[in-house]
């Protein structure tokens, strides 16, 4: 069986992939996040985690490489990682009372295979208070995250509703990604 690696240092992502029960290592790619302006979410997205996936095969020709990057979209805008605290409070104003898509990207190298695809799953936020987002920021918690919220701590509290698997919005689809790997018949 070959190796498994997860080309990311997020621990949400490690936490995930943990739940596949095989052994794994994690090594972060440190890609540039840049995307052309006028691509479509989905698009961005698959094209970031190929990038990711392939940066870390190259040093680990013979593993799996699991690569993955999440987006928000509020009306065509994709909203990243906010560059700094302004940023992410506009970004939370924005979100604040309505609904956005959150896509992660997935693609898994190994050797000359290389399959892709992406979850999406909408999130409606409740209106939010400006004491709400400043008592957020003031957690530190928007700063590395796409949208400038993470669903899996102090953001869900802005969280009304959810369609969709909540997993990709932490950071990885685990469920698809479990059964991308059988049909690539990996791990069995």
């Amino acid at each position: 069986m070959p190796d498994l690696i997860l080309a990311s240092g997020s621990p949400r992502r490690k936490e995930l992939l943990a739940k596949l029960q095989i052994p794994f290592t994690s090594v972060a790619s440190n890609e540039n996040e840049d995307f052309q302006p006028n691509a479509l979410p989905h698009e961005v997205v698959v094209e970031l985690a190929l990038r990711k996936a392939k940066s870390v095969s190259k040093d680990y020709p013979d593993a799996v490489i699991i690569g993955a990057d999440t987006i928000v979209v509020l009306e065509q805008d994709i909203l990243g990682k906010p560059v700094n605290r302004e940023h992410a409070k506009q970004m939370l104003e924005r979100l604040s009372g309505r609904t956005h898509a959150v896509l992660t990207g997935v693609a898994i190298v190994f050797e000359e295979r290389i399959h892709c695809f992406y979850e999406k799953t909408d999130v409606t936020f409740w209106k939010l208070t400006p004491h709400e987002i400043e008592h957020y920021l003031t957690s530190g918690e928007s700063f590395d995250k796409a949208g400038a919220y993470g669903i899996q701590g102090l953001g869900s509290l802005f969280v009304q509703s959810i369609q969709g698997d909540y997993f990709s919005v932490v950071g990885l689809p685990i469920s698809r990604l479990n059964r991308e790997l059988n049909k690539m018949m990996l791990f069995k």
